[in-house]
């Protein structure tokens, strides 16, 4: 089974390139962030014309998340227990399906801003919430496999940005966020691609500006995170870099794994 994850950066504006990865990639299931859709304006026929059920939560024209599965699609779940609201207001960050007998997660973890912003305040909480869940989870079931995939929005270490000089005082690379990211490995999900795509220099996401793509300079910011029981099960991981290229490509490049 082959699973993947993919910022898509508006979905109706990318939807034939999505779709036409799947196929040419084989793709059992994808998780998909930043779909910038509200439920009613998701353009699900073209999945459903590949053979894919697809599950999908968005409110407004930002955020959003999917999850398109050929292998079943199963006890969908918006949001996770006691996710954190940004001002009060309800997000559409955290997707969950079992898909093929694994429990596929696509979260878009807030930005936070800047480090002085209360988004980056609400991002550490989100994070903290979502560990104390994944923690729960496999309390209940230390052999289920769980995935839990999307933008991250940090890059966990120096090596997963371009240049570690350049990002002082932002966002993504502080040590409180670092530390949350950590907290969720800490809980026994593994991020299962980097042993099959090492940095430094490999990255998954690539700014729009200043010719960051073919310059390569780029972030690796989304992730697949993996209970034990997912994570004994992949046999090859890669970070799709080609797709960042072409005509209106999303700024993030899909991340995939395929399992034995």
């Amino acid at each position: 089974m082959r699973v993947a994850t993919w910022n898509v950066n508006s979905i109706r504006a990318r939807v034939d390139r999505v779709t036409d990865w799947l196929a040419r990639a084989d793709v059992d299931v994808l998780a998909m962030q930043e779909t910038k859709c509200s439920d009613d304006k998701f353009p699900a026929m073209p999945f459903v014309e590949l053979g894919y059920e697809v599950a999908y939560h968005g409110l407004n024209q930002w955020n959003g998340v999917a999850i398109a599965s050929r292998v079943g699609l199963e006890n969908v779940q918006l949001g996770f227990d006691n996710q954190p609201a940004w001002e009060a207001a309800a997000e559409a960050r955290a997707l969950a399906a079992t898909c093929g007998g694994v429990r596929v997660w696509s979260l878009y973890v807030p930005n936070g801003r800047t480090v002085d912003s209360p988004h980056y305040a609400y991002k550490l909480e989100w994070l903290a919430a979502l560990r104390d869940n994944a923690q729960k989870w496999l309390a209940d079931d230390p052999q289920a496999q769980i995935a839990l995939t999307g933008d991250w929005n940090i890059a966990p270490t120096d090596e997963d940005v371009w240049d570690i000089d350049f990002f002082a005082g932002s966002t993504h690379v502080t040590e409180k966020e670092r530390a949350a990211f950590q907290a969720i490995v800490d809980a026994q999900f593994a991020d299962v691609v980097r042993p099959f795509a090492p940095g430094p220099g490999v990255y998954t996401y690539w700014d729009y500006t200043q010719l960051r793509f073919p310059k390569r300079q780029g972030m690796r910011i989304d992730f697949i995170l993996g209970s034990p029981a997912f994570a004994q099960r992949v046999g090859h991981a890669e970070i799709v870099r080609e797709e960042r290229k072409g005509k209106s490509p999303s700024d993030h490049a899909p991340v995939l794994v395929e399992l034995n």
